[in-house]
């Protein structure tokens, strides 16, 4: 039954994946099918890999490296800007976050003249405050924007010192080298919001004393309000003021009952790290990725390989992961399209950042190759419509 499901459809959408074929640069990156890859590129504190695949027939997934000044003066500091955005409910979410997050950074940056978890904290305020502008803006002609939102995970490497933010269930992972053995261990740095751990229900039930409905199991997947599995977001504002939860919002994201204080909070989480010699390199990917592979997997994926395609090696294995759950190859799954692929995995996001000790240690005003990309994805004209 599988296979004959497989083969209809093939059919249906392989043409459709060959519009997509090995277009792009190795500035810009590469498009194979629903997959969009740098395989290699140079960052202030070393190299990284980069790599995309669609599931969604609009990509919610959004991403980007950021390499250079961290403030708007030539003068710096200077280091590394990462940041995974897994949207949902839509893409403009994250599309805003890819647009906006790193501008308020290097703008509050330079007002208290460096990098502190304080800048990041303020970064991700100001990032929901213009969204919720937004939604406010957008209400009365598209009411539907209020029940969208977006993860957030970001990391910044500046001056020998990672931190890490988080706000969702993206995850950022270390490898780290063990002298003794020769092993590289998987340390896990961002702290996640999904109420599928229960310490994270613990936390919604104490928020909300009154609620014993705040956080409820439903088809087996525990979720707040019986909607949501994050407890952490930007966005989502029909679930953080009263007053976008309410007509012309569709019955199904609606409470029967009315609420008085944020029910979703967008406050990151934020970690310090002081990077060591044996830190080996960074793991940054949306849960898509973590849905088929452990911390440990991951890290030995990267370490067992050439650097050169990092990230689209862990995608590919993922998938094959995704295919194999569905006791279906590999090669069938490549061939669905978006749209219909997302009954299969979701987006998949991951960026691979290489640690070279000596240029983790350099001065933060020292400069270093400038770079500003964006991860890819199927670029459709205006007004497109799924897949029938």
């Amino acid at each position: 039954m599988l296979s004959r499901l497989v083969n209809f459809l093939r059919a249906c959408w392989w043409p459709s994946l060959d519009r997509y074929a090995h277009k792009g640069s190795d500035a810009s990156g590469w498009q194979d099918g629903l997959l969009w890859y740098k395989d290699n590129g140079q960052h202030f504190n070393g190299e990284f890999s980069m790599a995309v695949v669609q599931a969604n027939n609009l990509l919610e997934d959004q991403s980007q490296i950021e390499s250079g000044s961290l403030s708007t003066l030539e003068s710096g500091p200077y280091g590394t800007f990462v940041g995974i955005y897994d949207g949902h409910g839509g893409p403009e979410t994250s599309r805003y976050i890819n647009d906006h997050l790193f501008q308020h950074l290097k703008r509050f940056t330079t007002e208290q003249q460096s990098m502190s978890v304080d800048v990041i904290k303020k970064a991700y305020q100001a990032t929901e405050d213009g969204f919720l502008s937004l939604v406010t803006k957008q209400w009365p002609i598209n009411p539907q924007i209020a029940a969208v939102g977006s993860c957030c995970l970001v990391g910044v490497v500046c001056n020998g010192t990672l931190y890490i933010a988080n706000v969702g269930d993206s995850r950022a992972v270390l490898g780290r080298l063990v002298k003794a053995t020769g092993e590289v261990l998987a340390i896990q740095l961002s702290s996640e919001h999904n109420v599928a751990i229960e310490s994270v229900r613990q936390e919604m039930h104490s928020l909300h004393p009154d609620d014993s409905h705040i956080v409820v199991l439903k088809h087996n997947v525990w979720r707040v309000k019986g909607l949501i599995q994050i407890s952490r977001s930007i966005g989502d504002v029909y679930l953080k003021k009263a007053e976008f939860n309410r007509e012309p919002l569709y019955q199904k994201f609606r409470l029967r009952q009315p609420f008085r204080m944020p029910i979703l909070s967008s406050e990151p989480s934020v970690s310090m790290h002081e990077l060591q010699p044996h830190d080996q390199f960074l793991i940054f990917a949306s849960d898509g990725l973590w849905e088929h592979l452990s911390n440990q997997v991951a890290v030995d994926i990267v370490q067992n390989h050439p650097r050169n395609g990092s990230a689209r090696r862990l995608v590919k294995v993922a998938l094959q992961e995704a295919a194999k759950k569905r006791e279906m190859r590999y090669s069938d799954l490549k061939k669905i399209d978006r749209g219909v692929r997302r009954h299969f995995h979701d987006d998949i996001t991951v960026i691979v950042v290489f640690l070279d000790s000596n240029l983790v240690s350099r001065a933060s005003s020292a400069k270093g190759p400038s770079l500003s990309l964006r991860g890819g994805g199927i670029k459709l004209p205006a007004k497109t419509k799924a897949p029938c």
